[in-house]
């Protein structure tokens, strides 16, 4: 009798470490999304207590915000960790341009990885930010066009 208790306890320590490596594996390793954002790079910072992280923002933009006037414009932070180095060091060179960047989301966050779920990890294009004086000028005559 005692023989079949130690070997079902095995059996359930066993399932368990299991279910809880499964568990883990889903959490902080499982790529969930795997894509790319462009807008205009806010900041990038070197953080941490005990695992220093690069951080970042980056300021989304787009038309046509759900319950808001037709043609109006929002706008959506994205914040991201950069676990390379030499990405993050090129993103610090970039900071208040236009940037295309390429990064995975994961389920949860690792603090050695960052403090955020999606990590940048290469940057696919980067163009100076929209200067005020190079932006079309608003004609005050013409007829408002709501779509």
């Amino acid at each position: 009798m005692a023989k079949t208790a130690g070997k079902i306890i095995a059996w359930v320590i066993v399932i368990l470490l299991l279910a809880g490596a499964a568990f883990g594996y889903y959490k902080f390793f499982w790529v969930f999304s795997d894509g790319t954002k462009t807008g205009e790079l806010n900041s990038l910072t070197y953080t941490g207590y005990i695992w220093k992280t690069y951080e970042g923002e980056m300021i989304l933009s787009g038309y046509g915000a759900k319950g808001s006037v037709n043609g109006s414009v929002q706008s959506k932070i994205f914040k991201f960790s950069v676990a390379d180095k030499e990405v993050a060091e090129q993103l610090q060179q970039l900071t208040g341009q236009r940037v295309t960047v390429h990064y995975k989301e994961y389920k949860g966050a690792l603090p050695w990885r960052g403090y955020e779920r999606a990590i940048v990890d290469t940057i696919d294009n980067s163009e100076p930010a929209t200067e005020p004086n190079n932006r079309l000028p608003i004609d005050a005559s013409a007829e408002q066009v709501f779509l």
